[in-house]
C-alpha cells in the first residue's frame, strides 16, 4: 500500500510475495515483488494528479497478474 491513497495490492501472481509501489526518478512508477522481482511495466507521470493515476494503473495491472518476470540467466 502507498501513503494515504491506500492502494491495495494483491500478492505477487508469480510467487505470492509482497508487492510494493516503486517510483524511479520522480517521473515513473511500477509495482515490484519484494521476493522474486516480478514487476509491472513503468507508467510515466508529470505531476501529482498524474502520479496518483499512474499508481492506480500499475496497481490494477499487478492485481490482474500482468507482470514481467525473468528467470535466472535471461
Amino acid at each position: 500500500m502507498e501513503k494515504n491513497n491506500m492502494i491495495e495490492l494483491e500478492e505477487c501472481p508469480v510467487c505470492r510475495g509482497a508487492g510494493y509501489i516503486m517510483h524511479e526518478g520522480g517521473w515513473n512508477v511500477q509495482v515490484e515483488c519484494a521476493d522474486c522481482s516480478a514487476h509491472t511495466v513503468f507508467v510515466e507521470y508529470k505531476n501529482e494528479e498524474e502520479k496518483l493515476e499512474a499508481e492506480k494503473k500499475v496497481a490494477m495491472l499487478w492485481n490482474m497478474g500482468k507482470v514481467i518476470k525473468s528467470d535466472v540467466g535471461e
